[in-house]
């Protein structure tokens, strides 16, 4: 399924994910990446589904990421950013960061890989 010509995660890795190279020269950068990664999880995983008793396995499972709901919530954001007629920029802008930081989720739920 990651080779899904309509996964928009594979043509934002393509793009963003050299960006995670950067995390060695740049302490900041790891922790904007981090914030905004916290807030995306927060978007895919609302507190309403409610506190989870158990092993960490379970508690794992249960704030795990999951392709479809980070491959929604990419072609929002990034059919947003066209309507906005976005640029971007040579630096870190909300929305580089924002895109870097779904690299990084893509990277640690290994959503490409399975």
């Amino acid at each position: 399924m990651n080779d899904s010509p309509g996964c928009p995660l594979v043509g934002v890795a393509a793009t963003y994910m050299p960006r995670l190279s950067e995390f060695s020269f740049e302490p900041g950068l790891v922790a904007a990446v981090d914030q905004h990664a916290a807030a995306v999880r927060d978007a895919l995983i609302p507190a309403q589904r409610g506190p989870v008793d158990g092993p960490v396995d379970v508690l794992a499972a249960h704030r795990a990421v999951h392709r479809g709901d980070l491959s929604d919530y990419v072609l929002g954001f990034t059919d947003w950013l066209s309507e906005v007629d976005w640029v971007e920029p040579v630096g870190h802008d909300f929305a580089t960061l924002r895109l870097t930081a779904v690299c990084w989720l893509i990277r640690e739920h290994d959503l490409l890989g399975r």
